[in-house]
């Protein structure tokens, strides 16, 4: 079977008493989590849903993310997995341009009400039929809502999987690239199923000996999916869920069930360095311990020697994106890692260096290119973008506008991050929609949004801004503007006035001026 809820399905037929997940103090079996995610199937089929639409999903991590992620697909429709930190008017401007047909969300909690945001870009959004709302309540659910679990009572949980081909679109993720509004990623069945697997290889994945993963990282985004979801269920493994990341409280978990694989960005591990001189059993968790990965940002290298001092296990960088569903490589398994090296490409799929002009680059050691891959990851295009499509894509290779070297063993080394994107504690920043937003502003007339580096987060989010002749907006204003319209890692947390900005000779802003300035006041 080509659909990817076979990675559910396997494990459900030949570990079905197995624990699948666990979150607080409860736990789930593969027959329970493939029987609900039935019923939500049967769910989805009741409202409308036919093969190829896309059903939209906002969902912290809980247990309900991979019932309803399998559901969607067992339904024979492609997930559109949205930030749970979306604000309303986000939300709107993403089922708009997925055409999603239904949206699901999480009612999410006081300080993050994420039902609610739902509500306002659902009732924004003129093209989406129908919002179910999880974990609600009965009889909470506002007017023009539908409660998830009353409608899953009202059918069986016996439901044929829909077959569909390996071409077909199974998950639309949302990223810009570099610039402009967020573009859908699509990615087929077959590119997150073999990615999955690919990387499964790296990390000598065995159902026989199945790993507890811990999942911190965001599984609304594709790093967490396919190295903690897809994997863990591939293999028979158990995923215990930790909803918002807390380093002290992730350590707990780590020794209570026993976690041995960890997925992580580089502002965890920091705090899990930083939380570990307290109570808990750091001795346990080391030894229970197999797997640490990282991505997102470039980990320090101290923090490479600290971590393996203290866990005993050497963390293992990777790359990709959302467009390579995400994986392209990785530090081998098994070897001493190259610290501040991304490794080498994953079984089945290509890297090299390309110029401007789509060339290859001097394959010499040191010599600096961007980025290209090939393989079973790349993605099918960008959702209803063909231009921005053809851009990416020639002959299977796609550009990642990622600068780097290679060295004589082949690893990879990013020397400078696409343009000028901003990572933020391993969310992506995509300066212009910051940028634009601030200019909607009626006394700011230009605005630059740039990174500046950040101890704990990697980067920091800064706006540089020129106001309007006369006007008097102040730096609280202009961030107050932007935390009420933007989601919580997005908005800037510093503003800078200038009178003028630094250009090239054709007009543009040199953001790389602005950086060093802004670093260095």
């Amino acid at each position: 079977m080509a659909n990817l809820a076979v990675m559910l399905e396997g494990a459900a037929a030949t570990h079905p008493d197995r624990v699948a997940v666990i979150q607080g103090d409860s736990e789930l079996s593969y027959r329970d989590v493939d029987a609900a995610a039935r019923r939500v199937a049967g769910v989805l089929v009741s409202a409308g849903i036919r093969p190829g639409d896309r059903v939209a999903f906002s969902c912290p991590n809980v247990a309900e993310f991979p019932i309803v992620y399998y559901g969607i697909l067992k339904a024979g429709a492609a997930v559109v997995p949205l930030n749970v930190l979306l604000r309303g008017r986000e939300i709107a401007y993403h089922l708009a341009d997925s055409r999603a047909k239904v949206y699901i969300a999480h009612r999410g909690t006081a300080a993050l009400p994420i039902g609610e945001e739902a509500l306002e870009g659902f009732r924004a959004t003129e093209s989406c039929e129908r919002l179910f709302l999880v974990g609600a309540e009965p009889g909470a659910v506002p007017e023009g809502a539908d409660r998830l679990e009353d409608a899953m009572a009202d059918v069986r949980d016996v439901f044929d999987t829909v077959e569909v081909d390996d071409e077909e679109t199974a998950v639309v993720l949302y990223t810009s690239g570099t610039t402009g509004q967020p573009k859908g990623a699509e990615l087929r069945h077959r590119n997150m199923r073999d990615n999955a697997y690919s990387v499964s290889k790296v990390f000598a994945c065995d159902a026989a000996r199945p790993d507890t993963y811990l999942a911190v990282l965001p599984l609304y985004h594709s790093y967490g999916q396919t190295v903690v979801q897809n994997i863990g269920f591939a293999f028979g493994g158990t995923i215990v869920m930790l909803p918002r990341f807390d380093a002290q409280e992730a350590l707990e978990l780590m020794r209570r069930h026993r976690v041995t694989f960890f997925s992580g960005v580089p502002t965890m591990y920091w705090g899990l360095m930083a939380a570990a001189n307290e109570s808990v059993d750091v001795a346990q968790v080391a030894r229970d311990l197999r797997v640490a990965n990282c991505g997102g940002a470039p980990l320090p290298v101290e923090m490479h020697r600290r971590f393996e001092e203290r866990f005993g296990v050497t963390i293992l960088e990777g790359y990709g994106l959302s467009e390579t569903s995400p994986v392209a490589s990785f530090n081998p398994f098994g070897r001493e890692p190259k610290v501040g090296s991304i490794g080498v490409p994953i079984p089945d799929v290509e890297m090299k260096l390309i110029g401007d002009d789509w060339s290859d680059v001097d394959p010499s050691p040191g010599t600096v290119g961007e980025i290209a891959i090939r393989g079973h990851n790349v993605m099918k295009g960008y959702f209803g973008r063909p231009e921005a499509t053809r851009a990416v894509i020639r002959d299977g290779w796609f550009r990642t506008g990622d600068l780097a070297r290679r060295d004589e063993d082949g690893y990879y080394f990013i020397v400078d991050r696409s343009k000028d994107l901003i990572i933020r504690g391993g969310y992506n920043v995509y300066p212009r929609e910051v940028e634009e937003l601030l200019i909607q502003h009626p006394r700011v007339s230009l605005a630059a949004v740039v990174g500046v580096p950040h101890e704990a987060l990697g980067e920091e989010v800064i706006a540089v801004v020129v106001r309007e002749p006369g006007a008097d907006v102040t730096e609280e204003e202009l961030v107050a503007w932007g935390k009420e319209r933007l989601a919580a890692y997005k908005y800037p947390r510093q503003v800078r006035f200038v009178t003028e900005m630094p250009l090239t000779s054709t007009g543009k802003i040199l953001k790389r001026e602005l950086k060093e300035m802004m670093a260095g006041a």
